[in-house]
C-alpha cells in the first residue's frame, strides 16, 4: 500500500513515463500493477469508467484479491473526476485514508486506495476550482486555507459529527494525535486559524467551538468528512 510514484521508487523510465504523462495535461490514476511496474489509467474529461477486480472493468485490478469484482464507478462531472461506493465493494474505498461514503470528488494529488492498490489521481492542466464557501446570512469571511489547516479544521470538528448538543471540539492532543503533528504545530495552526475568522478577542475555549462552528456552517468542513 506505499505510493506508486514516490521519488524513491521510480526508476529513470518510469519518472520519464510520469512526467510526460503530466506534460500531456490530461487526468490520469498512477498505481503499481501486478509486476509492481508503474501503469497508467487515462481518465480523459468526460464519461464514466467501472473499477474492480473482474477483467471487464475499464480498470481492472485482478491481482489485487481484496479488491472487489465491481468496487467502485470513477465519473466525471462537469469535467471533475469523483470517485463512487455507495456499497459497491466489500472493503471500501478510501481517499488520502478517509473512507468513502457514496460519492467524492477528487482533487490533484489525492491517493485513492481500493484493497492493497493505491491510486494516485492526477488532474492534469483544468485549472483548480477552490472549495466553495457556503453563504449565511453574516456573510462568510474569504477564507484560504492551506491543506494542513483544512485537515487541521476537519479534525477540530470530528466531535461534531453526530450534531449532539453541547459538543466540544477536538483536543489538541486529538488533532495531533489523528493527523500526526506535535501538539506545538497543531497550536500553531489554531493560531493561524483563530487570525483568519477573526476571533482572536475570544476566550481560548469559546474560540475553538466558534472555530468548529464557523466551519461547519460555511461549509469550509461537511458532515459527510466527519
Amino acid at each position: 500500500m506505499s505510493d506508486p510514484i514516490a521519488k524513491h521508487s521510480l526508476t529513470p523510465g518510469e519518472l520519464q513515463v510520469l512526467l510526460a504523462a503530466e506534460r500531456d495535461g490530461e487526468p490520469f490514476f498512477a498505481f503499481r500493477n501486478a509486476e509492481d511496474r508503474l501503469a497508467l489509467f487515462r481518465a480523459g474529461r468526460t464519461g464514466a469508467h467501472t473499477l474492480g477486480r473482474r477483467p471487464e472493468m475499464d480498470l481492472a485490478i485482478e491481482w489485487d484479491h481484496e479488491v472487489s469484482g465491481l468496487h467502485a464507478e470513477l465519473v466525471a462531472i462537469g469535467g471533475e473526476w469523483t470517485i463512487v461506493d455507495d456499497g459497491l465493494s466489500t472493503n471500501g474505498t478510501f481517499v488520502n485514508a478517509r473512507r468513502v461514503a457514496g460519492r467524492q470528488r477528487l482533487r490533484d494529488g489525492d491517493r485513492v486506495r481500493v484493497g492493497k492498490t493505491v491510486l494516485v489521481y492526477r488532474a492534469g492542466a483544468a485549472a483548480p476550482v477552490t472549495r466553495t464557501v457556503a453563504a449565511s446570512e453574516r456573510g462568510a469571511p474569504a477564507v484560504e486555507l492551506t491543506n494542513t489547516q483544512r485537515k487541521v479544521l476537519v479534525a477540530l470538528c470530528r466531535p461534531f459529527r453526530d450534531g449532539a448538543s453541547f459538543t466540544s471540539p477536538a483536543t489538541n492532543q486529538q488533532i495531533a494525535g489523528e493527523l500526526f503533528l506535535s501538539v506545538e504545530a497543531v497550536k500553531m495552526h489554531l493560531r493561524t486559524l483563530f487570525g483568519k475568522f477573526e476571533l482572536g478577542e475570544l476566550a481560548q475555549n469559546e474560540k475553538r467551538t466558534r472555530l468548529a462552528e464557523c466551519a461547519l456552517e460555511y461549509g469550509l468542513v461537511n458532515r459527510q468528512e466527519l
